[in-house]
């Protein structure tokens, strides 16, 4: 089984990259073969993961733009089983460059089909805005997590992503579902953290992971040394958090 999942929410700061390389690096200890896909032209999840930007010959902005292959892109991590798929400052003229396209919301899913059977889980890093970036990412994608961090204002702007996902779910990908909303950022200690969780849950009910992503400082740390927290400090908080979200994650596909 291949499936394609995007890490979508067009705040900024709620976790998405730091889901996006922690889930796929604990997906990968857990032997499934992961790739992540950064769409998102800051490149964190690329830097993120241990790769300078500056030595990058190809990205998945000549994919998009120049038509280029992207298996030739596709790198290998220090992660057995885990790839990338990297991003590149450039990608911030990719969405200019695409409006003159023909079918312009189906390139990454054009793209994605060379490749989507090389793997068992494609995760997908978004950009924090629902530009033709993120369209195209839910256009390919089989589901979508969205993290919601345990601070004020947490809920606000999902709706604006919901009717996005519904508009796609009706008009271009009726396949698209939600896998399910992702509790970051938590702090136990907190009486806000706490009463946003449980608004959340109550709200969305089922649709909410039961593993949440905890504040740690393991996890923080991991990116400036280019890793994910399982390879960082596999007993830290952030790393157990995320194992136990793809043990999840798998249950809840049967795999």
């Amino acid at each position: 089984m291949s499936k394609i999942i995007a890490l979508a929410n067009q705040k900024g700061g709620v976790g998405k990259t730091t889901t996006a390389i922690n889930l796929a690096a604990s997906l990968a200890v857990l032997e499934k073969r992961v790739l992540i896909v950064d769409v998102d032209p800051q490149a964190n999840a690329t830097s993120g993961i241990g790769f300078d930007l500056k030595e990058l010959e190809t990205s998945i902005y000549e994919c998009f733009i120049g038509g280029a292959n992207p298996k030739d892109a596709i790198l290998k991590t220090e992660i057995e089983n885990l790839y990338l798929l990297p991003s590149h400052i450039d990608l911030v003229g990719a969405e200019i460059e695409m409006l003159e396209l023909e079918d312009r919301e189906f390139i990454l899913k054009n793209i994605m089909n060379k490749i989507k059977g090389d793997y068992d889980y494609i995760l997908v890093d978004c950009s924090p805005s629902l530009g033709l970036l993120t369209l195209n990412a839910l256009v390919t994608s089989d589901s979508v997590i969205i993290p919601v961090q345990c601070e004020y204002f947490a809920l606000e702007g999902l709706g604006k992503l919901l009717n996005t996902i519904q508009m796609i779910q009706k008009n271009i990908n009726t396949e698209l579902s939600i896998e399910g909303f992702l509790l970051t950022m938590y702090d136990a200690r907190l009486r806000l953290a706490n009463h946003v969780a449980t608004e959340v849950r109550n709200h969305f009910e089922t649709m909410v992971f039961d593993t949440i992503i905890q504040r740690n400082i393991k996890l923080s740390e991991a990116p400036s040394y280019g890793m994910p927290a399982v390879q960082y400090d596999a007993n830290s908080k952030g790393a157990i958090n995320y194992l136990n979200l793809a043990r999840e994650l798998l249950e809840r596909n049967n795999d």
